[in-house]
Formats: structure tokens, C-alpha cells, sequence
């Protein structure tokens, strides 16, 4: 199954960022951007918030395309980050609620931390980092990269990964985050739909082993997002061989993030089946059907109001 190489008109994209995590286009410029793609779907799926889906959704109503309210929930297993996209969940649920802000809270710190350690060889502060940020934004190492950017400690947010950031250099320290099988275990509580997020990217020894994924989709893993620019050839080849022995789902997506990555809008695709059994399974949120009456699609309830379906 060859992946999608350029922007495809009429693609579901099930991956993308904005400015609330570490994208460079604010929620509803993300969706702009994907109707102006003319794609026929997207889910906007920031890391560990929510906190686009309410401006998200005005713009599907006012642009017209099809949006999957969503989030990229960070896992760790052992010492390797292991990320979970989220579908359709109930972002009111307590459980998960709590769980993602102490991981927000855990990826604070560790920021502050990096920050203050890089900041004894080389001219970066707090406030360089804060600067890069948006109202609400769960802050990371991809706000440090563009602040030594800014700075003119690197050219690119990639040279900063490659060089300042890059665990060799010393400043690296890892954050809380739940295991792969709870953070299914709360996303599938909360009504949602979980996808391992680019499970192959350190190639066909780096997939998860069989007995873990079993463990994960016994705990309702739906799918392996299969169709994504840094899973490495072998490592799609294990995915397939996975997702056809364990039933699962295959998604692909753009991994957008504006200009911060070279990633583009609809690049891989996740077929209109796919996204039907997505949305039949989910029961804690509604998707968004552009600009079909009101009432069809979520009300967004103020701070600390019960959400809803409607």
C-alpha cells in the first residue's frame, strides 16, 4: 500500500497540530488551510489538550469540511515516548481529564528544566521560550527549538532537534506520561477511539511486540496509523503483517504542524471506511459535519460546565 506523496484532494487527514500545542496555525487557520487543500475531512489532534476544538469547530461550520474533534495523547513505554491519538472522547471525563494535566503539568517542568540547563552555555531564557508560545499551548521542547531559532542558535526547528536538542547534547531529560496501555485504557473510558501514532518510525525491530499490542488492543486499541512519512519502509512492512493478524484498523495522516514541519496537509490518507468505523465506535463526542444545522455537531461548554453531545 503505497502512502500518499503530495496534498490529495478529497484526503482524510487524521493528524494534524496548531498553535494550542506545537503547530504555527492557530485551530481554525488548521482547518482553513485543510478546506484551501481541499481535503474532505480532518481531525485536529494537539498534544494533550483540547483546547483548539471549540474555534476548530466554528471554522468546519464556516468552511464547510468535515472535522474529527481529537488529541495526541503522550505515552511512555520503558525509556520511548509512544504516542496515542485520541478520537471523538468526552474531554469533560475525570479520569482522563486528570491524567493529561499532570502530564501537561510534567511537560512544563521538564521545558523549564531543559531550559534552564541550555541556558548556562548558551543565551536562552524562560521568557525566549514563553515568547514562542500561544495562550493555552502545552509548552515543549518544539517551543524551546523555535525559540534558539528566534535567537539564532539554529536555522530551523529541525536543526534545533538536530543539534541543542538532540539527546546527545546533554540537555535531554524525559517527562511523566501513563503507560501505552493505560492511556488507551482512559481514552476508551472517555468514549474515545484510540490509534497508535506512528508506530514504525524506528523501524521493524523498534514496532511494538506482539504480546504489548495484544495487551493494547484487548484494552480497545482500533488502529495503527501505518500511512505516515517517518515510518521507515520495514517498519510498515511489520505493521501490515500486525494490523492483519490483530484486526486492526489502518490509518494514515499528514502529521501537520504549519510551517514547523516539512509535513503537508493530506500527504497520507485514511480511507471514508475507516473514518465511518471510527465514528460509529466513538460514543463520548460527535464529529463536526461542516455546515450542516446547528445542533448536529457538540456544544462546547464553558470552563467547568458538564460536555455534551447534542
Amino acid at each position: 500500500m503505497p502512502d500518499q506523496t503530495a496534498p490529495n484532494a478529497g484526503a482524510i487527514d487524521l493528524h494534524t497540530h496548531s498553535s494550542v500545542s506545537d503547530g504555527t496555525e492557530t485551530p481554525d487557520e488548521v482547518v482553513r488551510s485543510a478546506a484551501r487543500a481541499e481535503l474532505a475531512a480532518l481531525a485536529l489532534t494537539d498534544h494533550d489538550t483540547t483546547a483548539g476544538w471549540a474555534s476548530a469547530t466554528q471554522a468546519a461550520h464556516d468552511v464547510g469540511i468535515t472535522l474529527i474533534p481529537g488529541m495526541e495523547l503522550s505515552t511512555r513505554l520503558e525509556h520511548a515516548s509512544v504516542h496515542v491519538l485520541s478520537y471523538l472522547f468526552d474531554p469533560a471525563d475525570a479520569a482522563l481529564a486528570a491524567e493529561i494535566e499532570t502530564i501537561r503539568d510534567a511537560r512544563l517542568k521538564r521545558a523549564e528544566s531543559i531550559v534552564a540547563r541550555i541556558g548556562r552555555d548558551y543565551d536562552l531564557t524562560w521568557g525566549d521560550v514563553v515568547a514562542q508560545t500561544s495562550e493555552g499551548a502545552t509548552v515543549g521542547r518544539p517551543h524551546i527549538a523555535d525559540a534558539l531559532v528566534a535567537k539564532g542558535l539554529a536555522e530551523t526547528r529541525s536543526q534545533a532537534f538536530q543539534g541543542i536538542l538532540h539527546w546527545r547534547a546533554g540537555y535531554f531529560q524525559p517527562h511523566y506520561a501513563p503507560t501505552p496501555l493505560d492511556g488507551v485504557k482512559l481514552v476508551v473510558a472517555a468514549g474515545g477511539v484510540p490509534v497508535l501514532a506512528h508506530p514504525g518510525t524506528n523501524g521493524r525491530s523498534g514496532v511494538v511486540s506482539e504480546a504489548r499490542l495484544r495487551l493494547l488492543v484487548d484494552a480497545g486499541l482500533f488502529g495503527l496509523e501505518i500511512g505516515h512519512r517517518q515510518n521507515t519502509p520495514d517498519g510498515k512492512e511489520r505493521l501490515y503483517e500486525l494490523a492483519a493478524k490483530f484486526g486492526l484498523a489502518i490509518t494514515g495522516s499528514s502529521d501537520y504542524h504549519g510551517a514547523g514541519k516539512p509535513n503537508r496537509l493530506g500527504e497520507n490518507s485514511t480511507s471514508p471506511e475507516v473514518l465511518e468505523q471510527i465514528i460509529a465506535r466513538a460514543t463520548g463526542w460527535s464529529p463536526v459535519y461542516g455546515a450542516e444545522v446547528s445542533g448536529s455537531s457538540p456544544a462546547y461548554p464553558a470552563d467547568g460546565a458538564e460536555a455534551r453531545t447534542v
